[in-house]
């Protein structure tokens, strides 16, 4: 297939696209927009089947944690968290999903006494920060500018003859987050050693019905993640990595796949062992011209048993996927 040099998004692991099935892997139900159970897709299902499952055993063959692992602080997703449901529409999401905040208060600068991670096997002091250390993290920069993007924070009610086809109803794309209080509490956390109680600055947001949570262990307290091994080999053709979990539901894994723009599918592979699972996707390599592109697309499987404290890896990089905030 002929590909037209285009936008790419800098992962490598988008890069190795193709199509596969979930060779090898522990029978289960797959989505990406209607069921599926890890069937072959296009090729011979034999040896697609077992092209996924011998990277996905060697992947997970390689994966050796520290003691840090279970003796540390790890954390596995995000470090802001929604503490409920926050009501979102499709502008309020943006902001979230961007880093668009502005503050409306003072953000108190002095650094807490240590705090307590509770997991459910024991409990760890750790070194926190400031509630406006935490607000610089969460704050990732302003939305781009837009016309009649109101100076102010929006009301919390439309003003008199507002219609929701005047323009203020479009502004919501391109403002921020309104800060309005912060207070110190915790947020339950996915970490290496199962969910866990996590000191966490909780900031009141006009716009939403529940608060954001911004974590507030100080960095030095955070344990990295394994450095990933990756097999020294190319992906098979037809299997495609996996680049970051969506939702973790008890034994139902929501992750996203990255494929060619002009590539079909796709569809969920998943090996699982008592200490480890293996995930990525099967696609469908498009023909003809087609620009560079890589995309992520989610795709949701259930494994044979609740994920617990196993790590989900990327059978493309062998690395960890952390939990993205939602």
């Amino acid at each position: 297939m002929r590909r037209l040099v285009g936008l790419t998004w800098g992962l490598g692991l988008l890069m190795a696209v193709g199509g596969c099935a979930a060779a090898g892997s522990v029978p289960g139900s797959a989505v990406d927009g209607s069921a599926v159970d890890g069937g072959a897709v296009g090729g011979d299902p034999g040896r697609q089947r077992e092209a996924f499952d011998e990277r996905a055993a060697e992947v997970a063959g390689a994966w050796r944690p520290g003691p840090e692992w279970s003796g540390g602080y790890l954390p596995l997703q995000d470090a802001t968290v929604l503490t409920g449901q926050p009501g979102f529409d499709a502008g309020t999401e943006a902001a979230f999903r961007a880093g668009w905040y502005r503050d409306q208060i003072a953000l108190p600068t002095d650094v807490p006494a240590a705090g307590a991670i509770r997991f459910p096997d024991g409990a760890l002091t750790v070194p926190l920060i400031s509630a406006a250390e935490a607000y610089r993290q969460l704050d990732r920069g302003d939305p781009p500018p837009c016309e009649g993007r109101p100076r102010g924070p929006r009301p919390a009610e439309p003003t008199a003859g507002t219609r929701p086809d005047d323009p203020v109803s479009t502004q919501a794309a391109c403002i921020p987050l309104t800060v309005t209080g912060v207070t110190l509490g915790t947020a339950e956390v996915r970490t290496s050693r199962g969910i866990a109680a996590v000191p966490a600055w909780i900031f009141t947001v006009a716009e939403l019905t529940s608060p954001v949570a911004r974590l507030a262990v100080a960095p030095r307290a955070v344990t990295a993640a394994p450095g990933p091994v990756t097999p020294n080999r190319p992906l098979p053709a037809g299997v495609a990595g996996a680049d970051q979990l969506r939702r973790v539901d008890g034994a139902r894994l929501t992750y996203t796949v990255g494929m060619g723009a002009c590539d079909s599918g796709p569809t969920a592979l998943v090996r699982e062992s008592d200490d480890v699972v293996v995930v990525g996707g099967g696609v469908v390599r498009g023909t003809g011209e087609c620009i560079e592109l890589a995309v992520l697309k989610p795709v949701t499987v259930t494994l044979a048993a609740p994920l617990g404290k196993r790590p989900v890896l990327d059978v493309a990089t062998g690395r960890v996927l952390t939990l993205a905030a939602h």
